[in-house]
């Protein structure tokens, strides 16, 4: 069982802490094909003691939050833990939203201020807009607010890719519960120079790309705006890149050019949506490295994974965490013996587990089912303690009475001929039917398609449709959206 976070606690203190060891060690390098901004730990500190001065004097107050309409620039990581250094709750938000996308999460929210970057939409609402971030960088240090663990401190944003996006509150202690991930999925060390692929407000880039490197004393290394997955293996080679963290969607287009010369290179990490295990064996062909994948949520981080020390085996997610306490339940809330498929849960008492959901006026709902958090994904817990994955309980496709796991059938298609990305899904030919249907992109053909379902599936999970698209639509991190491919989908059916 991991040591309980001690008190009184600061996230953004316990961040720097280990790099205060190594002050002139690169902390993080924002890292282009032409050139590289790079950040010492001393220099990193004194600009988020700077940010938290600046607040402060701009007179903000613990509690208070501040919507960050920042882009892949330093100026994110600086303002986030500036925030939170101070007591002050940030709120990250995607750069690409749109005025009237964030302007609905401001009123939820209710920022005190807007902290924006250069071309940033914002939203349209009263609050006062903060834009010379590198100037409160500079300003008089503010010390660390120090306080109980369990108090509120950053708001985060669900995908929203299954419905509408929800408010995340997490509690300083998050981050000291995330110790578990270091050996249970990452394998990391100070000596480690971790590349996180994503964008800095999704929260696997916030927490693998950043916070957690910074914590243990390591180097962080984030592509700026921008850049092409095609450009990531010259980065990595050029900055000698220890770790890739990405979503698969990201290794899958790295693998385009096909082999890939990364000497550094001790293995990649793999998280955002299931990772295929062609796509896992095409990367090892390619690298000779291994990805680790992990199971996780914007309400509680990861809590089973594969790691070196650990691999996950064949066909399974890997265990459960070192500290974490899951169970598998059935639909009436029982747990589950090994071997039957019910829905993965968090206990209410794991430290990273949110706080709850906000509301309006800052009230916060924590949904258990008695002393369960459901993830809404479905696994089944072998008797040697691995996880084997099947699917999101909302991404079921039920036809003709049966219902059935879509990543069951992408399996059969991924790392086929001609076949660049895929994913299947239900659709409806006509009012009264339902059938499933396989999206695809890439050069195959239907009629090289339909022989492998035939081969490999019962005819009841079978695709009916067969649907062609230029590109999947996928997040910038690479991250399936599949409301948006049902909504293509709907729109190309005869």
């Amino acid at each position: 069982m991991s040591a309980p976070c001690p008190a009184p606690f600061n996230l953004a203190a316990y961040v720097l802490e280990a790099g205060l060891r190594t002050p002139e060690k690169v902390a993080l390098a924002v890292v282009g094909p032409a050139r590289a901004e790079r950040w010492s730990y001393a220099r990193l500190t004194e600009a988020v003691r700077g940010m938290a001065g600046a607040m402060l004097a701009a007179g903000l107050v613990p509690g208070d939050r501040v919507l960050l309409r920042l882009g892949n620039t330093v100026e994110f990581p600086v303002a986030f833990l500036g925030a939170v250094a101070a007591g002050i709750v940030p709120v990250p938000t995607a750069a690409a939203l749109t005025g009237g996308e964030v302007t609905r999460i401001a009123r939820l929210v209710a920022p005190a201020a807007v902290l924006a970057g250069e071309g940033i939409a914002l939203p349209d609402i009263a609050a006062p807009v903060l834009a010379d971030l590198r100037g409160m960088m500079a300003a008089a240090p503010a010390d660390y607010a120090m306080g109980s663990p369990d108090r509120l401190a950053y708001l985060v944003f669900t995908s929203g890719s299954s419905g509408a996006p929800k408010a995340v509150a997490h509690a300083h202690r998050a981050v000291w519960a995330r110790r578990m991930m270091h050996d249970g999925w990452y394998g990391l060390g100070p000596e480690d120079r971790l590349l996180h692929a994503g964008a800095f407000n999704w929260t696997f880039t916030l927490g693998t790309g950043l916070l957690d490197p910074w914590s243990v004393g390591a180097t962080a290394l984030v592509p700026a705006p921008g850049t092409e997955p095609s450009a990531l293996p010259l980065l990595l080679r050029r900055h000698d890149a220890s770790i890739l963290a990405a979503a698969p969607g990201i290794f899958r287009r790295m693998l385009a050019g096909g082999k890939l010369d990364l000497p550094r290179l001790r293995h990649g990490l793999s998280a955002g949506e299931k990772l295929p295990e062609a796509l896992r064996t095409r990367w090892r062909e390619a690298t000779g490295t291994e990805l680790h994948e992990a199971l996780g949520m914007s309400e509680c981080s990861t809590f089973l994974s594969g790691a070196p020390a650990r691999p996950a085996p064949e066909g399974t997610l890997g265990f459960a965490q070192d500290g974490r306490r899951l169970a598998v339940l059935s639909e009436a809330g029982a747990e589950l013996a090994d071997g039957e498929i019910g829905t993965l849960a968090v206990h209410r008492a794991d430290p990273g587990l949110m706080l709850g959901y906000w509301s309006e006026g800052g009230a916060l709902d924590l949904p258990l089912n008695g002393d369960w958090f459901e993830t809404g994904d479905r696994v089944l817990r072998r008797d040697d303690g691995a996880f084997v994955y099947h699917g999101r309980r909302d991404d079921l496709i039920t036809a003709g009475g049966f219902r059935v796991s879509p990543l069951e059938i992408e399996a059969v298609f991924h790392g086929a001929p001609g076949v660049a990305d895929c994913a299947a899904l239900a659709v409806s030919p006509k009012p009264d039917t339902t059938v499933i249907a396989l999206a695809w992109a890439g050069d195959a053909e239907q009629a090289d398609l339909a022989p492998l379902a035939e081969a490999a599936l019962a005819r009841y999970k079978q695709p009916r449709a067969y649907l062609r698209f230029p590109a999947l639509p996928r997040s910038p991190n690479g991250k399936l959206d599949r409301r948006a491919l049902a909504d293509l989908a709907r729109k190309a059916m005869p």
